[in-house]
């Protein structure tokens, strides 16, 4: 029933593209991205494996974009988007047709953008293009596990999002996401700001993100609003009070090459339900480069440091070292061809899924969420292509 539904829903948007150019004022856009690669991990819960990998260079999705004007400057918009994976063809998440992004609102050049629905944070779509998981991909250049959500991990349902024009270089974003949980203020919502500053070739941003757990199930509710990507590296975190997550990034562009700082702080608070006792901290410093040596092909590296303050009976804070490459060979301006490397070294001590203090393991970008080397060291490399459309 699900791929019949499925079926349904594509056939629907390709119809609706077929009607659209008869509207003079609105248009609708079916688009999407399908990528696959051919992986090799040295180590996955003890094993090496060499799999096909979908989503790497970007997420394979398909979507309905569309805007009507109004008049007067303001137009109405949406955005449907489906996330799925190539190589089975089912839907990224199962009960969820517009898994990524579902959204409606209205735009205006002047007094800015309003949208609600699922989406994703400021926090995110501001600092997360200027980071290593936009640049080296969130798949192997993501920080340990995407722990600091500057991936697309992370998206808010029941949201309102305002986001301001560009005022001589500076935007402003803001989100608000509703618990829906009667006689529950703050209980399940979810709060994102951001900031950014465009002059030139230089780029900064800053973002802030806090995600409220229900206090009604041990672990992170998902009937909460938002939520977050759990791996070896915070699954001792996972039953959180609310995780609070601070981001800034910069870009200098020099020619052909760009060079990118980045800084997160993620603090998983105790209290509530949470399994454990203090609040943990974890802080990332990044750095990153990227050259576009000819207009077909393009590198990019990136290094960052992670470590977890000590609490909850560690001794020796975890430490993860990560080390992120990427080639891109574009064959036209829809497909590219590309190869990933990305290793990884931990240290020192976390908490477990059962709140026990273990030590700490490596796991790549967030491509390795569920597959965590059995060591303190992992090696991820991808060959792969990815087609817009």
């Amino acid at each position: 029933m699900k791929k019949h539904a499925t079926l349904r829903a594509f056939l629907l948007a390709a119809a609706i593209c077929e009607v659209a150019p008869v509207q003079a004022q609105s248009n609708v856009t079916l688009y999407g991205v399908v990528d696959d690669a051919i992986s090799y991990v040295n180590n996955q819960n003890g094993s090496s494996n060499v799999y096909l990998r979908q989503g790497n260079l970007y997420a394979s999705k398909f979507g309905l974009r569309g805007n009507e004007e109004l008049g007067g400057g303001t137009r109405a918009i949406f955005d449907l988007q489906a996330g799925f994976d190539a190589n089975t063809g089912a839907a990224s998440s199962a009960g969820l047709l517009f898994n990524r992004q579902a959204y409606v609102g209205l735009a205006n050049d002047t007094y800015g953008t309003l949208t609600m629905g699922r989406q994703y944070t400021p926090y995110m779509l501001f600092v997360g293009p200027l980071a290593s998981s936009s640049w080296l991909t969130g798949a192997t250049g993501a920080h340990p596990g995407d722990y600091d959500s500057l991936d697309t991990t992370v998206r808010i349902n029941n949201a309102l999002t305002y986001t301001s024009p560009v005022f001589k270089g500076v935007s402003a974003s803001v989100l608000y996401g509703f618990s829906g949980i009667a006689g529950s203020l703050g209980a399940g919502q979810s709060l994102s700001a951001a900031l950014r500053y465009t002059a030139g070739p230089l780029s900064v941003a800053a973002g802030y993100l806090r995600l409220n757990n229900t206090g009604r199930t041990q672990n992170f509710d998902p009937n909460a609003s938002g939520s977050f990507a759990v791996s070896a590296v915070n699954r001792g975190y996972a039953s959180a009070r609310a995780v609070q997550n601070i981001a800034a990034a910069g870009n200098y562009t020099l020619g052909d090459f760009t060079f990118g700082l980045n800084y997160t702080n993620v603090q998983y608070l105790a209290g509530g339900s949470a399994a454990f006792a203090n609040t943990a901290v974890f802080n990332t410093y990044g750095a990153l480069a990227a050259w576009r040596a000819t207009p077909a092909f393009d590198f990019a590296g990136a290094f960052s440091y992670t470590m977890a303050a000590k609490a909850n009976g560690i001794a020796n804070a975890a430490r993860y070292q990560q080390y992120s490459l990427r080639e891109s060979w574009h064959l036209s301006k829809r497909t590219t061809l590309y190869a990933l490397q990305a290793y990884q070294r931990a240290s020192g001590q976390t908490l477990g899924a059962s709140g026990a203090v273990t030590g700490a393991v490596a796991t790549v970008g967030d491509s390795q969420n569920a597959t965590p080397s059995s060591t303190n060291a992992q090696f991820v490399g991808m060959a792969g292509i990815s087609v817009l459309f």
